[in-house]
């Protein structure tokens, strides 16, 4: 099977088994295992931040951030398809009691203007709109990238208005190489930012949450009391020290085979638009099949695809596991297994609404 359901398919190397089989360990939760310190005092410096606390997921590094932002009854904005909105299961009712406001998007971007609109005059009647929400690259949207000026134009209507910005960065790192800056210039930006190592940097697990010194003394105790507390943990910090030296740069890689695939299909006559393709994901649209239809038939070629939300869009996902001759094998497989379906050539949908979302966004779609 050639794996491109996502980068989360990933298995450690040799190289990770390794560091982790060799790694020095301690009580994480009394702040003695090394291992652990030197992945956080890492990450810190890699996101541009004071300080950064080592989790085992990046949902629970969200959810966390949630919390430290808001009180009870405040109001979260965001772009309606975020992964916080549509795949943690409602975790910020669950764990913080907080309203979800979700804008309209393109590319998984919306503006300043829109915030500004959404925006609630504080009353004793309404939400508190409380903290801005951005997932860099996105998730649904297909692997896109914010531009830091855009990333600016927020920050700035978040100190006039003094709301909260976190940074969604679990595939941060496919964000800074495919701007080719730092992950630094990007994560300075906000409040806190969540950066995941179980995609692209290809560890079994785990997540970093980074902010400043004053709020990560808050996000420890928040961590005991989401039970993200662990013991030894060395042995799995060791995976993403390695990923850090080792598995950064190389997502270059995964971004030229992503677009390589994806003109390749539309080359044959499927329908991807491969300007759409930033990072490592490629979107193709199989209607008239459905999704799942068209999932059976590429597993039937050897070929794992997965489903977005939209209705007729599946999405292949690149990553270190997934060679050059991989991407041979599925430029063959996939129109092969389409090509009796009546798979129309033209582009896959944008995964996103239209309604209110501003001009300078709307000429993405062109």
């Amino acid at each position: 099977m050639i794996d491109l359901r996502s980068d989360t398919a990933t298995r450690p190397s040799d190289g990770m088994r390794a560091a982790m089989a060799g790694a020095s360990v301690g009580d994480e939760q009394k702040r003695e295992d090394p291992t652990v310190n030197e992945l956080e005092a890492l990450g810190a410096a890699l996101l541009g931040q004071d300080e950064a606390i080592f989790l085992p997921t990046a949902t629970m590094a969200n959810q966390i951030a949630i919390r430290l932002h808001t009180d009870l009854g405040d109001e979260l904005v965001g772009e309606e398809n975020a992964h916080v909105f549509i795949s943690e299961l409602g975790g910020p009712a669950v764990f913080s009691g907080v309203v979800t406001r979700g804008l309209p998007g393109v590319a998984g971007r919306f503006s300043p203007e829109q915030v500004r609109a959404a925006f609630r005059v504080p009353s004793q009647h309404s939400p508190r709109t409380r903290l801005v929400w951005v997932e860099n690259t996105h998730n649904s949207s297909g692997g896109r990238v914010w531009p830091l000026a855009e990333l600016d134009e927020l920050r700035e209507l978040c100190d006039e208005l003094e709301l909260r910005y976190h940074l969604d960065g679990a595939r941060l790192l496919n964000a800074s190489v495919a701007c080719g800056v730092d992950a630094a210039e990007i994560g300075k930006r906000f409040d806190t930012v969540t950066l995941c190592f179980s995609k692209g940097l290809g560890c079994p697990l785990g997540a970093l949450l980074a902010g400043s010194s004053e709020t990560m003394r808050s996000a420890r105790r928040l961590k005991h009391l989401f039970g993200g507390a662990m013991r030894q943990a060395g042995i799995v910090a060791a995976a993403g020290v390695y990923a850090l030296e080792h598995n950064v740069e190389r997502l270059a890689d995964d971004h030229s085979r992503a677009k390589r695939l994806a003109l390749g299909l539309a080359e044959a006559g499927l329908a991807v638009d491969p300007d759409r393709v930033e990072t490592n994901f490629v979107q193709l649209d199989v209607a008239p099949l459905t999704k799942e239809a068209a999932m059976a038939r590429l597993a039937e070629h050897g070929v794992g695809l997965s489903a977005t939300i939209h209705p007729t869009v599946l999405r292949a996902v690149t990553h270190l596991d997934v060679t050059d001759e991989d991407i041979d094998a599925a430029l063959e497989e996939i129109p092969r297994a389409l090509r009796t379906s009546g798979v129309a050539s033209r582009a896959a949908p944008e995964v996103r609404s239209l309604v209110s979302a501003p001009e300078t966004l709307r000429e993405d779609l062109s």
